[in-house]
């Protein structure tokens, strides 16, 4: 099983980044930080089957695949990895000289998130996206478990995006994890846990 999760941002401004108030300071970068470890990381070491493309409105669409990162490098702790993305985001944009970063491998690509989504609909990939008014997770845990190439679109705080027209007009399945709100990365956790719990 191939799965991909889907995270897009809107508020992401690193302009006045400061390590010291990550959260304050970068537009919630924290967040997708967080998302991307959930993603990669399982037992401090790399998920080789899963990959996270992050869309940040401000800054492009980035894939993380772990086939294409190094696990010794990798930074595995949160201030850690959002220092080197912020480093990564102003690089590439400046085209500056690059210092040595982990995450100088990390592919972009032109893709917006609804084109990706097209994109991975036209390769036969089954797509669902995590809202709190979804079909029960579990209830069709073990038809999931069948699938071979995943993508799972998760919403952040941007309530605006889960629910637009653009998102809806592609008629993608909605699922949830019951009545209780999680946090993004917290779905992606359980995701994965109850994806790979065999």
């Amino acid at each position: 099983m191939t799965i991909i999760f889907f995270i897009k941002s809107k508020t992401v401004n690193i302009d006045k980044y400061n390590i010291k108030d990550i959260p304050g300071s970068s537009g919630r970068l924290d967040v997708i930080s967080r998302c991307i470890l959930a993603a990669l990381i399982e037992n401090d070491s790399f998920e080789r089957n899963i990959q996270i493309w992050v869309f940040l409105d401000r800054y492009g669409s980035f894939i993380f695949n772990p086939n294409f990162l190094n696990d010794a490098d990798f930074p595995k702790n949160e201030l850690g990895f959002t220092d080197y993305f912020v480093k990564f985001l102003q690089e590439y944009h400046t085209k500056s000289d690059k210092f040595f970063n982990p995450l100088s491998s990390i592919k972009d690509s032109k893709m917006n998130i609804f084109e990706a989504i097209r994109h991975f609909k036209k390769l036969n990939y089954s797509l669902y996206i995590l809202c709190e008014q979804g079909r029960d997770f579990f209830n069709i845990l073990h038809k999931i478990r069948e699938k071979e190439n995943i993508v799972f679109i998760i919403g952040t705080q941007e309530d605006e995006f889960i629910n637009s027209k653009e998102l809806l007009a592609l008629n993608i399945s909605n699922i949830s994890l019951g009545n209780q709100s999680y946090l993004a990365s917290s779905v992606i956790r359980l995701l994965k846990l109850h994806l790979f719990e065999f």
